[in-house]
């Protein structure tokens, strides 16, 4: 995928979670959201948490 339309899709997703969820809540809430919209939006994801 090209760079562009992947940052693209990145922050239209990081956007959409804002939209919905707005200020306020802790980070935890917004990376599962975020997790989520990305899997949604088709964008390949991988972390580990330690």
């Amino acid at each position: 995928m090209e760079f562009d339309k992947l940052s693209n899709r990145i922050i239209g997703c990081a956007l959409e979670v804002h939209r919905h969820l707005g200020l306020g809540l802790l980070e935890s809430t917004y990376e599962q959201c975020l997790a989520h919209e990305l899997k949604m939006g088709g964008v390949a994801r991988n972390y580990l948490h330690i």
